[in-house]
């Protein structure tokens, strides 16, 4: 395999790559970046050669964490999770080394932070979809927080009772042509299901029924 250098040709289906020729035959491709520092004529052993090909498998790894972390912030958990189905269909051979490569580099780089995802996790839930606090203690164990991260988190983050009346008021217009036991009964399974208590159930349905008989009176 180790073989003097021939030609270094960008590629035209990707032009951040470049193909690397040893002896007039196709060995290995990298990204644009590193084959810079590639010359003609250079002569490349085994070792380089080997040591090329995983720079290349973590600059790829790398670049689809990256990609996934456009869409949104991710927990640690999700992006090696991602790297794992990604290693799934390579044909290459993509280590478990390279993937914790990866995720040391975006932690280092602080595009990825368990503890800030958290609490991006919770703001968003209390904005767009209220959840009881232990619904979002097990939707952030799903993601691979840490215990003591979400105790962290959740401490003082959530006000039950005015994270139930804003879920409970999102829906109730929906709801607006019910009668009371109707109105009641779906509002209850609804409010449960996204973790709340009977306790804190009980204490909303009244409130956002009368709200909903004062809106109408309007």
């Amino acid at each position: 395999m180790a073989g003097q250098i021939t030609t270094l040709q960008r590629q035209k289906r990707n032009s951040e790559r470049v193909s690397v020729y040893l002896d007039g035959v196709y060995a290995f491709a990298l990204p644009a970046l590193e084959a810079v520092k590639l010359r003609r004529e250079q002569y490349l052993s085994d070792q380089e050669i080997e040591a090329l090909k995983t720079l290349d498998l973590r600059a790829k790894a790398y670049e689809q964490a990256v990609r996934f972390l456009a869409v949104r912030p991710r927990s640690v958990w999700e992006v090696r999770q991602k790297l794992e189905r990604y290693r799934s269909r390579q044909k290459e051979s993509l280590a478990a080394a390279h993937i914790d490569w990866v995720t040391d580099k975006l932690m280092e780089q602080g595009y990825l932070n368990d503890e800030e995802f958290a609490r991006f996790w919770v703001e968003q839930r209390n904005q767009f979809k209220p959840l009881a606090p232990r619904a979002l203690r097990f939707e952030l164990q799903r993601k691979g927080i840490a215990e003591r991260t979400i105790e962290s988190v959740l401490d003082g983050a959530v006000d039950a009772q005015a994270a139930a009346l804003q879920a409970a008021r999102s829906q109730a217009r929906r709801w607006r042509t019910m009668d009371a036991e109707t109105f009641q009964k779906k509002m209850a399974a609804f409010l449960q299901r996204r973790g709340f208590s009977w306790a804190v159930v009980w204490d909303v349905l009244e409130q956002s029924w009368q709200e909903m008989l004062d809106e109408k009176a309007d």
